[in-house]
């Protein structure tokens, strides 16, 4: 796609017109990032918000932001989320980060549950 990113643009259109303005390995990172948000939860709402694509089940759970030297995934109550695998490399006073630099593996299965319990959190917050 050989646009930026326009405001009335469907979701689907800004992430691959994002992915296109990346055009290296970050645009793979960030591609595969959604894949696994969407296999850990077919249900998630994909938005786009402050220009970056944001992630949302009961509240928002994660955001993929992109720099020069690594995809960022930020989750908007990651502190409060367990994370035996070690895959959070930012430490917030809310938010937890993973930073993906070029060569890293993300281990799926770890970023998938951590995706779960973020529901969880949510939709246990929401109760309340």
């Amino acid at each position: 796609m050989d646009k930026s990113p326009t405001k009335g643009d469907s979701f689907a259109e800004l992430f691959e017109a994002r992915l296109g303005e990346l055009g290296d390995w970050r645009a793979k990172v960030l591609s595969r990032v959604r894949a696994l948000i969407k296999q850990a939860d077919p249900k998630v709402i994909e938005e786009w918000k402050w220009n970056i694509p944001v992630w949302k089940h009961a509240g928002l759970l994660c955001t993929g932001e992109t720099y020069k030297s690594h995809v960022k995934v930020t989750f908007a109550k990651g502190k409060s989320l367990e994370d035996p695998a070690g895959l959070f490399t930012q430490d917030g006073t809310v938010r937890r980060a993973i930073d993906l630099h070029e060569g890293d593996e993300l281990d799926a299965k770890a970023f998938k549950a951590l995706i779960r319990a973020a529901i969880a959190l949510n939709e246990s917050s929401a109760r309340r």
